[in-house]
């Protein structure tokens, strides 16, 4: 067996952009990668995205879209001098008519200065840079720098591609091992899943997965998945059950106030990569579901807690779902204005179409004025009347309580605030009286 060979997704790296998997925002037929190569033309980029994305390979095969000289350093090792002397065979080649693309890996580990000796054979053309980053570039990247690269955000393969790679992948290791391997639809598309999006996790799987079958056998199987994975794989399906189970368990874990499972299923759900922003908007719904006027600031916290994430991006704004998540589980519960709001469809739905009152009503004009629009209305700002002398709701339906507040947190001053004003009501003259 052939143990000597480089690892499976450098062997299996495209050659050309038709071969490129996934990313089709960017290479699509409408992507700003496809239009900016039809045109000849290659300018400076940071690719952002997560691990097995493709930036290396895309930065590869950019170069040799428009025949350019590629030179590929790691921010981790390299520094201004190995940049000098990259710069310096740039304008050589640029006498010559050719261009030059410096692929940097991991962009933000270099610090201000580094990055700063970078404008000038940016900036004079000596040198097109293609930066590869799994950081927000707004925080890791000078601001000169990034006027003079245009951001490109990769995203983590979908199951799609991620079945493609491993479909071609199926091929290669036979061809490379010379031995059949069959593998079940079911076996790829659970690697596809615990690869979660990284195309080389995927692939290395596979391989190990491949290479560790007795010689005799060709088939590979869910028992030999699970053996390999020896407890450390995380079982979601965004599209199947397990979604919902785990959405489930984490509302149930905030409603319940048990903050420990809610934060973990919280983390279950990122790191088996979840869309972050839809738990946001779980929570947002939360908020005025399950805590409504208990804690009115639970809703704009949540909303504040999607937006802190939108600026920030993973890994860093999953913070602030992680402590919207942790206000929300132990606020006080209020399904108050839920249930107010079920009554109310209840109510449209079986009495229809009530006309308003008339003491409600807007008087624009002198006709309506006529008509009796707004008779009997005052201001309860201006006129000092008891607000309750006012009622808004039609005649039929006049007496029917929706709103029904709890006594847990804030919302225990609104049921009195009602109470209160119920009592004001009944000390009122009745009509005709």
């Amino acid at each position: 067996m052939k143990r000597s060979l480089p690892p499976l997704a450098h062997r299996l790296r495209p050659q050309s952009l038709e071969e490129f998997v996934g990313q089709r925002h960017l290479l699509g037929e409408e992507g700003f990668i496809t239009r900016m190569l039809a045109r000849g033309h290659l300018d400076s980029m940071i690719f952002w995205g997560p691990p097995g994305c493709g930036k290396t390979t895309l930065a590869m095969l950019l170069s040799g879209a428009v025949e350019a000289d590629f030179h590929r350093l790691s921010a981790v090792t390299a520094g201004v001098a190995d940049i000098r002397k990259i710069a310096k065979v740039g304008r050589d080649n640029r006498e010559q008519g050719r261009r030059t693309v410096l692929f940097l890996d991991e962009i933000h580990r270099f610090n201000k200065a580094q990055q700063d000796f970078l404008l000038a054979p940016v900036e004079e053309g000596a040198l097109l840079l293609l930066g590869a980053t799994t950081e927000n570039p707004s925080f890791s990247i000078i601001t000169p720098l990034l006027s003079r690269a245009r951001v490109a955000v990769l995203k983590a393969l979908d199951l799609l591609s991620s079945r493609t790679l491993l479909d071609k992948a199926v091929i290669r290791l036979e061809a490379d091992y010379g031995r059949r391997l069959v593998v079940e639809d079911e076996v790829l598309e659970k690697i596809a899943l615990y690869a979660e999006g990284d195309a080389r996790r995927g692939l290395n799987f596979l391989e190990m997965a491949f290479i560790n079958l007795d010689p005799g056998r060709t088939d590979l199987n869910l028992s030999d998945l699970a053996a390999l994975l020896d407890g450390r794989e995380l079982v979601y399906d965004r599209d199947g059950e397990e979604h919902f189970n785990q959405i489930s368990a984490f509302i149930k874990s905030m409603r319940a106030g048990d903050a420990d499972a809610a934060l973990y299923w919280l983390g279950r759900m990122l790191k088996a990569g979840e869309e972050p922003l839809y738990l946001a908007r779980r929570m947002i719904r939360f908020a005025s579901e399950d805590i409504g006027n208990a804690a009115p600031q639970a809703l704009q916290l949540a909303i504040n807690g999607r937006q802190a994430y939108e600026t920030l991006g993973s890994p860093e704004g999953e913070l602030a779902l992680y402590q919207v998540a942790a206000y929300l589980t132990t606020a006080p519960k209020s399904d108050a204005v839920y249930l107010a709001m079920k009554r109310v469809a209840k109510e449209i739905k079986r009495s229809g179409n009530q006309p308003v009152p008339m003491q409600v009503r807007n008087a624009p004009t002198g006709l309506m004025q006529e008509l009796g629009y707004g008779a009997g209305y005052v201001n309860p700002h201006r006129d000092k009347i008891n607000p309750a002398m006012i009622e808004a709701l039609p005649e039929e339906l006049c007496g029917i309580s929706f709103y029904e507040p709890s006594e847990n947190g804030y919302e225990a001053t609104v049921r009195q605030r009602l109470k209160e004003r119920e009592q004001l009501k009944k000390r009122l003259p009745a009509k005709g009286d």
